[in-house]
């Protein structure tokens, strides 16, 4: 599956969860549409650090999370409105 297209419905089935590394994203707006996993885990912090290392072919990225946020919950220092 490396070097392949997933949509954002394809990674929530197979990454559900989870934080996803995607390279080259497809986004509309501020919301992920899909992209090419490079690195996924349940830990945001890991997928930043241990992710970065697999970037370098990329002209963009992004992180995504394949699940649904709580309503409330703190994203850095903004909340989601």
């Amino acid at each position: 599956m490396e070097n392949q297209y997933l949509s954002f419905d394809e990674l929530k089935k197979i990454y559900p969860n989870e934080w996803v590394l995607l390279g080259n994203p497809e986004m509309k707006n501020t919301s992920v549409l899909g992209g090419i996993v490079l690195y996924h885990s349940k830990d945001k912090k890991e997928v930043s650090y241990f992710g970065r290392e697999k970037t370098a072919d990329f002209s963009t990225v992004t992180i995504a999370y394949a699940g649904e946020l709580k309503p409330n919950r703190k994203i850095g220092i903004l909340r989601k409105i």
